[in-house]
């Protein structure tokens, strides 16, 4: 970071922190950016920050993070919970009064017909989040303001799994009239009620007048405008829009502090994010683990993400958790992963050998990849240059978030690799290893393989309680997965956030996923 911008960005730390004891004023429309459309309106189904931005302000969840104290969690239509002394029961009390927007009440039935519908989606319904209700056993509702949930084994990650940005609380009734509704329908109890949608241009969301939390939201409304690229930083220069939550590129970041001067708050974070090459483990030659590491072997990651730090919005190099996460393996154990060497030299020469002996020695293959700019297309140039370095010829294939979704996403996928995503809501093995359990138990996961090895190592993990041996099962995990090459990691994101300072109530998480209900959010204007 240039000087200027580094002591800017200590600044607007500085002025954020005075501001925090403002009195928020209401009144006024938000417009922000987003640079891709949501594929469908359902919470259960989606894994992109392009559903979450415009949609996620319509709900609520049982428990949601405590963005000003980050990981600490709070309860949002939970008003109290506790945790039997086994681990293996869930007792959440709901807050009373909280309203649809259709004008029905919320009660117990509606949170268990949501988690019934997550842990088991009905035949056309699609969960991406089954492996994280797993074991849970049984729902109860002995009353309309208290739910159970109970458990057939302890699970370390159960507590931050109910204040997941993805578990839109749904109205039981509509999803018994047609499990389907949320795919095309907006109707939950969040701050914000429905106003338009219009393809191509804009989201609009109006404030919910009987909201639970009184006096919020202090916003009117807000408009969620679809623009990317260049358009995207010229209309954050200009004023047009105020923010963007997603992150924006160094190089975007010393543009637009310079644009906006004073009216600049620069916020920046560790991501828990991560680029991942996925290989179709279903067609040949990727259905050989020998290719599969090979190409892995040939990424520089050390020296990309030197050189990719300074023009995209990456920059850690790290294996399947984020560097610096406590679970996470340390540098002197990431060296002795394939992949992961500094001597790229040798990595390379074994990457020809290993192509030879499968009988490939000169392929090719088509990489398909997302059209949103950052970061995708510089890492996706990035790695066809680092495979052509070892005599592999790839071509680039970009993608509408739409189709890009659906090209790994279909039942028979048809794609060579895809330079897929791999983010979450929080720091927690059960949900960043999910990609790497079998087809069968993670439908993220779209090399297709299927690996038991995998699957028990991950089981292992999830139920042990004590730190220590939990890491050692993480690095039996993670030593296999890197190993088979199913699916490779590559660089790990840096979250930059530019913010007009007229936004306020918004902090920075590691999550893009977090915090954007805006229920606190309110504009100085």
């Amino acid at each position: 970071m240039k000087l200027s911008a580094l002591l800017l960005s200590a600044a607007a730390f500085a002025v954020a922190g005075a501001m925090a004891a403002e009195t928020p004023k209401t009144g006024g429309v938000l417009k922000f950016a987003v640079s891709a459309e949501p594929p469908n309106f359902d919470c259960a189904a989606q894994t992109s920050f392009a559903f979450i931005h415009p949609i996620r302000p319509h709900y609520n969840t049982l428990l949601k993070f405590d963005t000003a104290n980050y990981p600490a969690i709070k309860g949002d239509l939970a008003e109290s919970w506790s945790m039997s002394k086994d681990g293996l029961t869930y007792t959440f009390k709901l807050r009373k009064g909280v309203k649809f927007h259709d004008g029905s009440t919320l009660s117990s039935e509606d949170i268990r017909a949501t988690y019934e519908r997550l842990r088991n989606p009905p035949p056309g319904v699609r969960s991406v989040r089954q492996a994280s209700y797993a074991d849970i056993d049984a729902i109860e509702t002995p009353d309309p303001l208290t739910v159970v949930f109970r458990l057939k084994k302890r699970n370390a990650a159960m507590l931050t799994n109910f204040a997941s940005p993805w578990d839109c609380i749904y109205s039981a009734a509509k999803l018994k009239q047609d499990p389907k509704f949320p795919e095309r329908n907006i109707m939950g109890t969040g701050p914000f009620t429905f106003a338009g949608y219009v393809a191509g241009s804009h989201w609009t969301g109006r404030r919910f007048e009987n909201y639970f939390e009184k006096g919020k939201p202090y916003l009117n409304g807000y408009v969620a405008i679809f623009i990317s690229g260049a358009p995207m930083v010229n209309a954050l220069a200009a004023g047009e829009v105020l923010t963007e939550f997603r992150g924006q590129s160094p190089a975007d970041r010393d543009r637009l502090v310079k644009a906006l001067g004073d009216k600049a708050v620069v916020q920046e974070s560790p991501w828990v994010c991560s680029l991942v090459v996925t290989f179709n483990t279903r067609k040949k030659p990727f259905d050989d683990a020998r290719v599969r590491r090979a190409l892995s072997l040939a990424i520089d990651r050390w020296g990309g993400a030197q050189a990719l730090s300074k023009v995209a919005l990456v920059r850690d190099v790290g294996g399947l958790l984020r560097p610096g996460y406590d679970l996470a393996a340390s540098e002197k154990e990431l060296l002795t992963y394939p992949g992961f060497s500094r001597d790229i030299n040798a990595s390379r020469a074994e990457a020809r050998r290993l192509l030879k002996e499968a009988g490939v020695p000169n392929l090719s293959f088509a990489l398909t990849n997302r059209n949103v700019a950052m970061p995708y297309t510089p890492v996706g140039v990035f790695l066809i240059d680092q495979w052509r370095q070892i005599g592999v010829n790839v071509k680039h294939e970009q993608l509408e978030t739409r189709l890009y979704l659906a090209a790994q996403q279909r039942d028979n996928p048809t794609f060579d690799a895809a330079l897929d995503f791999n983010c979450d809501f929080m720091d927690e093995p059960n949900l960043q290893l999910q990609k790497y359990l079998s087809r069968d138990r993670s439908p993220i996961n779209y090399a297709q393989q299927t690996d038991r090895v995998l699957d028990d190592l991950f089981d292992k993990q999830s139920g042990e309680l004590d730190k220590k041996k939990r890491y050692a099962i993480i690095r039996e995990f993670e030593k296999r997965a890197l190993e088979q090459a199913y699916t490779i990691p590559t660089i790990w994101w840096h979250r930059i956030i530019v913010q007009d300072r007229r936004v306020k109530g918004w902090n920075i998480t590691p999550s893009h996923y977090v915090g954007q209900d805006l229920a606190d959010v309110w504009l100085d204007q």
